[in-house]
């Protein structure tokens, strides 16, 4: 038997799941969405902070037009947010998205380089770009911690729902999240999953 013999029937099987395409976006925009909407929602919820951290060069982000900023930050990641889980305009808003992303990794998470929480046993953590003080003087930082907890608190009870760990605040979500919107903006928001699809059906099809 020729390899092709066998290969032909078992990629014309695989091919079937191609009618099932459109649930990979979807679930790409049902993890975006919730994530996006509470971003925006709490910048709404404490927008002058954001416009004087957006800001304040003192220990803030030094940005200039602040005000203008934290509206759009906000209303790209309320709206967009909202426009994700429905599936409008998916590749739209996933433009203004992949730029607050990109913002947030270049202003605020690259000097904490990669990991989203420090861990110095991790091997990701080997390297310059991976490697930073709130890393490497984690575990110091976890052993404090451990001690005045299990002397003056109820550790049983505070490490019931999991370990504490030390926050590094690096790239690793914001990154994430910009693949992810990355495959959003070339993919759209999916075959039968989104309004999208229905309303690109509609009315360009006909065109």
């Amino acid at each position: 038997m020729r390899l092709m013999d066998l290969y032909t029937p078992l990629h014309k099987l695989l091919d079937k799941s191609l009618a099932f395409e459109g649930v990979a976006p979807l679930l790409l925009r049902l993890y975006l969405a919730p994530v996006m909407i509470q971003g925006g929602w709490t910048k709404y919820q404490s927008f002058e902070g954001i416009v004087d951290w957006f800001g304040n060069a003192d220990y803030g982000l030094g940005l200039p037009f602040p005000f203008v900023l934290a509206f759009l930050a906000t209303a790209a990641e309320l709206v967009g947010g909202i426009f994700l889980l429905v599936g409008l305009a998916t590749r739209w808003v996933s433009i203004p998205l992949m730029v607050t992303m990109l913002v947030a990794v270049f202003s605020v998470h690259w000097p904490n380089g990669w990991a989203a929480i420090a861990d110095a046993s991790s091997w990701m953590s080997d390297g310059t770009i991976m490697l930073n003080d709130a890393v490497l003087n984690a575990p110091d930082k976890l052993a404090a911690a451990k001690g005045i907890l299990q002397e003056h608190g109820n550790y049983e009870l505070l490490t019931s729902s999991g370990k504490f760990v030390v926050l590094n605040n690096g790239v690793e979500f914001a990154i994430t999240y910009f693949i992810m919107l990355i495959s959003l903006f070339f993919t759209g928001g999916g075959k039968y999953t989104s309004i999208d699809f229905f309303l690109e059906k509609k009315f360009i099809a006909t065109i």
